[in-house]
């Protein structure tokens, strides 16, 4: 049986609570599109961590952004509490923390989001809830919400929406490689990626180097003497990122929130991944995600998405690293070879090739 959607008034306002890392809310916006569709004259905002608002910029469904501070004061706190306060028809948490919860309890006059077993009050409290933990992938536990809600799930993952200044503009068929994930334990090799490079300038493709200011010691390791990379890190705001890679012929990157967004592009994409589990964090591709992720595979492929693992037999343990900390070396991508990436390189081009002769 499916669920009532909520009585809400003509050009109710929605809000979504997203309080967690950049690639986390750009894999809520299947959410908020679904939002967005089924009431079309609502003000929709979201709420977010200040240093992930830029992955929302252009989204067309989003009417307003919230941001606050990832570490905010008590007064912070307190201020952003009375901004909110009942200021919605409908709030919908999008984590099972407290944190998230509560401003969705405050902010709305109906609520919903994920809720752990055993999380009874917590469930009466929101009223509209499902269940967290499952292991699904994030995307469909966030068209779950979508479900409790009564309104048709809209699987799409939106990319930031804008323009590439022309100084950052390619010329001739290009490639883009994002090296650089936000934790060690995710990182390719140094020299994995200078030969993946020099094989993609064999194939005819320059290649654009993105990544963040914050990676910038990292690259200049990568691309040392890489002359035929064009590094752009640090140089972007999220919607170039999403404009330059659109126009790729194809992107390579590990496991970080910019290959969900090259996914989500349409951009044959080639996807790194070593300990996380791709059934709950892998690529979604442009217009879905038809048959979910195995656990590990030497190269899957789903739509524009080709997911490259060195599957041993650990693999994915889902911990951070062999060593468990964020610094950590990972096994798996340490020795992940770039002939094995390369394999998947090829047969997207390849299939992009024929998608352009047909």
């Amino acid at each position: 049986m499916s669920a009532s959607r909520p009585e809400l008034p003509a050009r109710p306002r929605i809000l979504v609570v997203a309080l967690r890392r950049l690639g986390d809310v750009l894999l809520t916006t299947p959410l908020i599109r679904s939002l967005r569709r089924a009431w079309p004259d609502a003000t929709l905002d979201v709420l977010v961590f200040a240093d992930t608002a830029g992955i929302l910029e252009g989204n067309p469904d989003v009417d307003r952004v919230v941001a606050m501070p990832p570490r905010p004061t008590l007064p912070q706190s307190l201020a952003l509490a009375a901004r909110l306060f009942r200021r919605y028809h409908l709030a919908v948490s999008t984590q099972s923390g407290d944190r998230p919860t509560f401003f969705a309890l405050l902010a709305g006059r109906d609520h919903a989001g994920p809720v752990w077993p055993g999380e009874r009050a917590k469930r009466a409290l929101l009223g509209r809830s499902v269940a967290a933990g499952e292991g699904v992938h994030r995307v469909e536990e966030m068209l779950r919400l979508a479900d409790v809600l009564g309104i048709a799930r809209v699987d799409e993952v939106v990319a930031p929406a804008g323009a590439l200044a022309p100084a950052h503009a390619m010329t001739g068929p290009y490639a883009v490689i994002h090296a650089a994930p936000m934790f060690r334990y995710k990182q390719w090799t140094r020299e994995g990626w200078r030969a993946l490079a020099q094989a993609l300038a064999a194939r005819g493709l320059a290649v654009a180097a993105t990544g963040s200011p914050a990676d910038r010691a990292y690259l200049d390791e990568v691309w040392r003497d890489a002359l035929n990379v064009r590094r752009l890190d640090g140089q972007l705001r999220w919607p170039e990122i999403a404009a330059l890679i659109a126009g790729a012929r194809l992107y390579v990157g590990p496991d970080t929130s910019v290959t969900h967004l090259a996914a989500a592009t349409g951009c044959p994409t080639v996807a790194l991944y070593g300990p996380t589990d791709p059934r709950q964090w892998g690529p979604w591709p442009a217009h879905g995600l038809p048959t979910p992720w195995a656990a590990a595979g030497t190269v899957q492929q789903r739509r524009n998405v080709w997911l490259v693992q060195n599957p041993l037999a650990c693999l994915p343990c889902q911990q951070e690293g062999c060593d468990r900390h964020l610094a950590s070396r990972a096994q798996c991508l340490d020795e992940l070879t770039p002939t094995q990436v390369l394999a998947a390189v090829d047969r997207a081009l390849a299939t992009q090739a024929g998608q352009v002769a047909s």
